[in-house]
């Protein structure tokens, strides 16, 4: 059993930022790859970025590449998302995930959900 609680979500103007956090406890020691994702009302979740635990591979939705920066503290168990120049289109409740496997980008890929953080971007 995984649980995730996510923070630091809320309400900004476009081209400002935002850093969300991601709290992994409980038996976290199959977990290798740790996600975002985001769901805007009535759309499908959308894959947004990824990180390993052990060797810190990222990788990132087109539409947030170069504006979104995601890291980890093994430590803490914890995974952030730094989000800069934010847009109207990021407009979505955010949504921590981990997987089991590597290299997951997938929603079928992830055992384990938070309950998101809502982010609102104003024009």
């Amino acid at each position: 059993q995984v649980q995730l609680v996510e923070s630091g979500g809320g309400l900004v103007q476009a081209g400002g930022s935002l850093r969300l956090s991601c709290a992994a406890s409980g038996r976290t020691f199959r977990i290798y790859t740790m996600g975002w994702f985001r769901q805007a009302p009535g759309k499908e979740r959308e894959f947004v970025a990824a990180i390993t635990w052990s060797a810190g591979s990222t990788y990132y939705a087109d539409s947030v590449k170069g504006r979104f920066t995601i890291s980890r503290d093994n430590a803490k168990n914890t995974v952030y998302l730094q989000m800069n120049s934010l847009k109207p289109e990021d407009t979505a409740v955010y949504i921590c995930a981990a997987a089991r496997g590597l290299n997951s980008r997938r929603v079928n890929e992830y055992d384990y959900w938070g309950q998101g953080t809502q982010v609102t971007v104003s024009s």
